[in-house]
């Protein structure tokens, strides 16, 4: 089963959360490549995300509703 651009986005996503700067820039290339309702499923998993991480949570403001 192939795996969507979401869930890779996702996955990536995750496992440079250790990183702000590195997690910044995996956000910004993902946003130049998903589809607007891709992004928007982004930006809600993402929410969710940064709630137990607050250094991450600058990278937020990159997702335009």
């Amino acid at each position: 089963m192939q795996e969507t651009r979401i869930t890779f986005t996702k996955k990536i996503l995750e496992r440079v959360s250790f990183d702000p700067r590195l997690f910044c820039k995996e956000l910004e290339k993902a946003l130049k490549s998903l589809l607007p309702y891709e992004i928007e499923q982004l930006a809600d998993w993402l929410l969710q995300f940064v709630k137990e991480k607050p250094e991450l949570r600058h990278c937020v403001l990159m997702v335009k509703p």
